[in-house]
């Protein structure tokens, strides 16, 4: 599945680039809460939650649907299409409610949470997804549905917490990183177009698509399918440290389109991941490996060794090397082939990054 961005007619101006404390605030708290993901910052969580008072962590267990797999759109500019700087202070409480519960949920397609507080049917619906998924998604829901003002008294009171117990910190020193990176891509824009701005994003997982018939378009590799028209709507592209590998593409109905997106990508997409494993998976393949793992290898001794003849090893050759699990090495007018072992023990953990990304 994939997210596309169509570019037919699409100036630059058709993208903002900015950079929102609240947006990294969500990517923190969804460190926090899952940093055996993201072991860049496994020391950091774990000092965090040393320190925190009890209040802290008990916000983090009962809030924790607004930032793990669903994040929360009220994290992110334009949430209400009437205030383009809306924050969470000025957002309605329908508005809070109908945000809260398409989180609740893990969906956006295939609800109507529009009167989710009125309407018994909604609030069925609700129920019924949140039960399907882990605790705390449903206990969450019933506070909303039960009291919405309490629990966004709560919820604003628990992100105030953040900011005194580490957010002001982190924000301190992460925002210059963001700015600077913001402008890198609004330089992009301007010199070389969206097509090149927006694959620059996600290099590993972003392709630039000219199909026969329709509009060029900008694919990006993702769990879930969404068609995105900046002619229509302007898109918001927002630059994250704490957020990589992720990068979340948010496309709620009646909102402006944002794209959160790692200041650092990941040089390694599931394309790339599941290829290397792939090529792992044949045993005359894996033989040869074996060998060059020790010393490099000529062509004509592998062969020799593994009662190949040289084309079959060459071929072989030829899919780890574009891989980039064989190394090449030149001696006189010898060519040698040896296993990148740093690539090879790199595998695994290139396949959990691309699967999060």
């Amino acid at each position: 599945m994939s997210v596309v961005i169509l570019l037919q007619g699409v100036d630059p101006d058709r993208f903002s680039v900015t950079v929102s404390p609240l947006a990294e605030l969500a990517a923190s708290l969804h460190v926090l809460t899952g940093h055996v993901h993201h072991p860049e910052h496994a020391s950091w969580a774990a000092e965090v939650a040393r320190t925190a008072p009890p209040a802290f962590r008990a916000g983090l267990r009962r809030f924790a649907p607004l930032w793990t797999a669903l994040r929360w759109r009220a994290f992110y500019p334009g949430t209400d299409p009437t205030v383009p700087a809306a924050t969470l202070t000025r957002l309605s409480l329908h508005r809070f409610a109908e945000l809260t519960a398409f989180t609740c949920a893990s969906g956006y397609h295939g609800f109507d949470f529009g009167q989710v507080l009125h309407d018994p049917a909604q609030a069925a619906a609700l129920r019924q997804a949140a039960s399907r998924l882990p605790e705390p998604h449903l206990a969450l829901a019933e506070d909303l549905l039960r009291d919405p003002e309490a629990l966004r008294a709560d919820l604003l009171g628990f992100l105030d917490l953040c900011r005194q117990v580490f957010f002001a910190d982190l924000w301190a020193a992460t925002e210059p990183l963001l700015t600077r990176a913001a402008h890198r891509v609004r330089q992009r824009l301007a010199d070389e177009g969206p097509a090149a701005a927006l694959v620059a994003l996600s290099p590993s997982s972003a392709r630039l698509a000219a199909p026969s018939t329709g509009p060029a378009r900008v694919v990006f590799d993702k769990v879930h399918h969404a068609v995105i028209s900046p002619s229509r709507t302007p898109v918001l592209l927002i630059p994250t440290r704490y957020g990589a590998p992720h990068l979340l593409v948010k496309n709620e109905p009646g909102l402006p389109p944002v794209v959160h997106f790692p200041v650092e990508a990941p040089d390694v997409g599931v394309t790339l991941a599941r290829s290397r494993l792939l090529a792992l998976t044949d045993a005359r393949r894996v033989r040869l490996c074996r060998l060059i793992a020790r010393q490099a290898m000529t062509t004509a001794d592998l062969a020799d060794r593994l009662a190949m003849t040289r084309p079959q090893v060459s071929r072989h050759l030829r899919v780890l090397r574009d891989l980039g699990l064989v190394r090449v090495e030149r001696h006189g007018r010898y060519v040698h082939y040896g296993l990148d072992l740093p690539a090879v023990e790199r595998i695994g953990r290139d396949v959990a990054t691309a699967l999060q990304y």
